[in-house]
């Protein structure tokens, strides 16, 4: 009889154990990079595919290399391409979201330093599923040279 009235302590052990694996699982991250830099040179972006499991946004972001950071978007504008910060970046069920070059990105301004290949850039994301509940995810995203990716959207 001892075992049985162990069981729910354990069990609340268990879940307790889990539930950090199953709030990380609401959103995949896959692929981040943030583009290199040269000497002068303040701010940058950051690149990388998200998948939400259900409705999300993604509301902030925060990196210790950069003083200011915001999600942002190209888009055209009059005819002409213009970036603009943007206060969240809706992230549909089960459809993959790109930030790419010339379209969503994360900008990393006020660089502290120059950033070279072969670096990792840790980068804070937040996100906000329907219900106003904030998760936050940390990734570490691999600085790929100053050329990566110059392709159009």
């Amino acid at each position: 009889m001892r075992n049985r009235s162990r069981w729910p302590l354990v069990a609340a052990t268990l879940l307790l154990a889990v539930a950090p694996s199953i709030a990380s699982a609401q959103v995949t991250i896959t692929d981040p990079w943030v583009r290199g830099t040269v000497a002068g040179q303040r701010a940058t972006g950051a690149f990388m595919k998200l998948t939400a499991t259900g409705n999300q946004k993604l509301v902030a972001a925060a990196s210790p290399v950069a003083k200011i950071v915001e999600i942002h978007e190209m888009a055209l504008d009059g005819g002409v391409m213009r970036m603009r910060a943007i206060p969240k970046l809706d992230l549909p069920a089960g459809k993959p979201t790109e930030l790419k070059p010339g379209g969503y990105h994360v900008m990393l301004m006020a660089l502290d330093r120059t950033l070279a290949e072969g670096e990792t850039v840790p980068i804070t994301l937040t996100f906000e599923d329907a219900s106003g509940k904030r998760q936050t995810v940390e990734i570490k995203a691999p600085v790929k040279p100053l050329t990566a990716d110059m392709r159009k959207p």
